[in-house]
């Protein structure tokens, strides 16, 4: 039998007649379910089947990856080198446009004070990207370990220490957060070096802004395929369903700060347009 627990998260109480006059935040409820924690009161996913980040959504199988050999893969010809342990000059501050505030320690990039993204724009794309969870791992569920990365600076495939942690199916690492849970989980366990090798294809939007074509994205993460051909329902977010707006043709690549000291090193990406593009 499924046990089933629920904590509650108080809003908070005002304080003054300002914030008495003020209505209350909505109460957001965790649920834990086997040892997942998630979310039920959330919107239903557009099929209907599971609320957004439930966590009595079936999880992916665990699939021990085999040896790769993408990783240090030397970058092709014609990419272009996001990361190449040297120093941070393709990538800025998202909030503030400024320098980049993560570190490089030994050739390696990790994550400090905030998101990063490109200085330069991608639309359809190729990417190699290798990362390390820190050790010894601390808290669990999203608390381990977390980042993202963000085609677009909107669409997002999750990053988190997904080894022996349970949470939201659509959390695991590999999945396309908030939306399509991984096909396998096979990520490493923090302290070694995993791979995602992705192909990111961004949606298109007619003269009027209406929505053509979905953002695609088929990736592998150590070798296993985790997502093939999926069309994202719309740019990523929290605990609610994403949804499309009509934005540039090329934008930014983003990585994630969540809290969490994340490892990154050889990144890079090719421009691959679709060839049927009229």
């Amino acid at each position: 039998m499924k046990k089933l627990i629920i904590i509650t998260a108080l809003a908070a109480t005002a304080t003054n007649l300002a914030l008495a006059q003020t209505p209350p935040k909505p109460k957001m409820i965790e649920t834990i379910i086997d040892g997942v924690a998630g979310f039920q009161d959330t919107p239903m996913e557009p099929d209907g089947k599971w609320h957004v980040h439930d966590p009595a959504r079936p999880l992916p199988v665990v699939v021990t990856p085999g040896n790769t050999f993408s990783a240090q893969a030397t970058p092709p010809s014609d990419a272009v080198v996001l990361f190449d342990g040297k120093d941070l000059s393709q990538w800025r501050d998202k909030k503030s446009g400024g320098d980049a505030q993560w570190t490089i320690d030994d050739g390696v990039m990790v994550s400090a004070k905030g998101d990063i993204v490109t200085t330069n724009k991608f639309g359809d794309i190729q990417l190699h990207l290798e990362f390390r969870e820190p050790t010894p791992p601390k808290e669990s569920g999203q608390g381990r370990g977390n980042s993202g990365i963000y085609f677009m600076g909107l669409y997002e495939i999750q990053i988190l220490d997904c080894y022996i942690n349970k949470t939201y199916a659509d959390g695991l690492t590999g999945g396309l957060y908030g939306q399509h849970p991984a096909l396998a989980n096979s990520c490493r366990p923090p302290g070694e070096w995993s791979t995602y090798d992705c192909i990111f294809t961004a949606p298109r939007f007619d003269a009027d802004g209406k929505l053509i074509s979905p953002a695609y994205l088929t990736a592998t993460l150590n070798g296993v395929v985790v997502q093939n051909h999926q069309a994202y329902r719309g740019a990523t977010n929290w605990r609610v369903p994403g949804s499309y707006s009509a934005h540039a043709a090329e934008l930014p690549l983003a990585l994630q700060y969540h809290n969490n000291s994340v490892s990154f090193r050889n990144i890079w990406v090719r421009n691959v347009p679709l060839v049927n593009e009229p």
